[in-house]
């Protein structure tokens, strides 16, 4: 599986270290609180609400660097929306591999 990076922040960003601080600092605190969104939706059992958690989520995972892991995310928004769960394995791998580098950011 892809791993998740800082490139695009840093190209963001450039030499400008207080504007790539405030980038990770708003990373770390809006990504727990997607994920954490995500999952409550899904055991809700509400699908639509998930493939909106989703749709935020891509976001996060386009700024990490993940391009094969944003197609995933985005056909697995797509089975939600249509009430289809395929790929929520692959997905949530996503989410954890990208929290737990946030974490180390």
């Amino acid at each position: 599986m892809e791993q998740p990076n800082s490139n695009y922040i840093n190209d963001l960003s450039g030499d400008n270290q207080e504007f790539k601080a405030r980038l990770i600092k708003i990373l770390k605190k809006e990504l727990p609180e997607e994920i954490e969104l995500y999952f409550l939706q899904m055991k809700n059992k509400d699908l639509l609400l998930a493939a909106q958690a989703v749709h935020k989520l891509k976001h996060k995972i386009s700024i990490l660097g993940l391009e094969k892991s944003y197609y995933i995310a985005e056909e697995y928004e797509n089975n939600l929306n249509g009430s289809i769960i395929i790929l929520q394995i692959e997905f949530e791998a996503i989410l954890r591999i990208m929290q737990k580098f946030v974490d180390c950011l």
